[in-house]
């Protein structure tokens, strides 16, 4: 059964927001009270956040599909809707968010860092909320916004300030079973380590993290084996490590090719160049690896490589080994730049620009002008078009923004197609200059004349009190002398 996973991809879905309410508060001898529809809640947002707990991606192999909450309608009496739960996803330290594509989104490294994966929709504007001076009771509200879907792939690339590398069976897993406290599988046959083995070093005042990388073999850059799998282990770490079996029973094989063939493999991988090396010459303990180690030594010296001889079995230069990568280690975290507090920039928008384009299309033949931009696409998705008054209400804003002076100096003209939105998402209509969309018959959008109405009841006390002013009138004019 798989128990190790570093690469997988991720279907999310971020929930709805709820729609608006459109309402009219009621009560006894007060029918029309006013609008007082709630706004929709927010959709839940999908966040991958960074747990030092999680070591796989095992989980999001076996489920790939998450989703978050929708957000509630909003209710009358002035009662917004809820909002959607968060979906918090955890996910191991070193996982890099990529698109379908291959371009790196996110990379989430250090405890708690977090990444919106997929945004949650706005809920819609009870109307209650779009109720104005001029907009007395709006009979109408707006739809919440879908929430985002998303395919992302997510790759994790280990932590570690050392890796060790090396053909498979050179005693990686043994090495790092005796420099630290893990207890990684160890035979004798190849391809025994499946999965990248992480352990903790203590070498005085230096405490770093060592990783035992599955074996490379040649073409490993390719594909071969399992090296193209767990190269992306190596790219983190500050130190190489080469683990070079001195006693393997293989005839066409020595330390010095070994070194050749996976350094070669390395720097097809690329960006592994400026990594300092060291060569562990392992199995000593073996009478004819003590023999090789000895003669090899002063070749991969005079290569510049610092040679260390040692035996995980017999515990033979462990010591040395653990402070050379721990001074190593210590060197690269002091070379590293200090981190910088976050700068908060503002990029303000330019002045002219409107926050939507207006482009030309030939669409089967037939002229097509396409809007584009964040706001129209909005509030085309927040619009219901069952309700006259509604698209009547995106009319004037469309106008307001400009998008109608801009399709005449675009060239349109009356009975043109205008789509707003993508190609697979658009909503088309023929465009009529100055009528808002079949709803210039309804006069003021927003306005209810009932409203401006005096109700029965004052309007029985006003000419109740109109006729006591008309007998106290007569009664002052009253002359019983004349």
């Amino acid at each position: 059964m798989t128990t190790f996973v570093d690469r997988v991809e991720l279907h999310v879905a971020a929930g709805n927001g709820g729609h608006g309410c459109a309402s009219v508060h009621r009560e006894k001898f007060k029918p029309l009270g006013g609008p007082d529809g709630g706004n929709g809640g927010r959709g839940g947002d999908i966040i991958l956040t960074v747990d030092q707990s999680v070591t796989t991606l095992l989980e999001y192999h076996h489920s790939p599909h998450r989703k978050a909450t929708n957000g509630k309608p909003g209710e009358g009496g002035n009662r917004s809707g809820k909002d959607g739960q968060d979906l918090v996803l955890p996910v191991p330290d070193g996982t890099v968010v990529l698109d379908k594509a291959g371009n790196v989104l996110a990379d989430l490294v250090g405890h708690g860092t977090s990444y919106i994966a997929a945004q949650g929709g706005r809920g819609g504007l009870g109307n209650a909320a779009l109720a104005s001076a001029r907009r007395k009771a709006p009979g109408f509200a707006l739809l919440g916004e879908p929430g985002d879907l998303q395919d992302v792939v997510l790759e994790l690339k280990t932590v570690a300030d050392v890796a060790l590398v090396g053909y498979p069976s050179a005693g990686k897993s043994s090495l790092i079973s005796v420099l630290s406290a893990a207890k990684p599988k160890i035979a004798d046959y190849p391809f025994t380590t499946l999965v990248p083995n992480l352990g903790v070093v203590t070498a005085g005042s230096t405490v770093y993290t060592i990783a035992d990388v599955p074996g490379l073999i040649p073409g490993a850059s390719q594909g071969r084996g399992l090296g193209l799998e767990f190269l992306r282990h190596v790219e983190r770490c500050s130190v190489l490590v080469h683990v070079l079996d001195t006693a393997t029973l293989e005839s066409d094989r020595d330390p010095v090719s070994d070194l050749d063939v996976i350094e070669a493999e390395l720097r097809e991988y690329g960006g592994l160049d400026n990594r300092p090396r060291i060569v562990v010459l392992n199995k000593i303990d073996v009478p004819d690896g003590k023999d090789l180690a000895e003669m090899v030594r002063p070749d991969l010296e005079a290569r510049g490589y610092r040679v260390f001889e040692v035996s995980a079995v017999a515990h033979t230069g462990l010591r040395e080994l653990s402070f050379a990568l721990g001074d190593l280690v210590a060197k690269a975290r002091a070379a590293k730049p200090k981190e910088e507090a976050t700068r908060i920039v503002i990029r303000p928008k330019a002045v002219d620009d409107a926050g939507f384009t207006v482009t030309r299309e030939e669409v089967g033949g037939e002229l097509l002008f396409r809007v584009r931009g964040e706001k129209p696409e909005r509030w085309v998705r927040q619009t219901d078009f069952n309700n006259d008054e509604a698209v009547g209400y995106l009319a004037d804003r469309l106008n307001r923004l400009g998008v109608e002076e801009k399709l005449m100096k675009a060239g349109a003209r009356s009975g043109d197609g205008v789509a707003i939105g993508p190609e697979d998402n658009a909503v088309v209509f023929d465009w009529e200059p100055s009528v808002m969309a079949g709803a210039e018959m309804l006069g003021r959008r927003g306005e209810d004349h009932r409203f401006d109405a005096e109700r029965p009841a004052a309007q029985r006390r006003r000419d109740k009190q109109a006729e006591r002013d008309e007998s106290l009138r007569e009664y002052d004019e009253f002359d019983p002398f004349e």
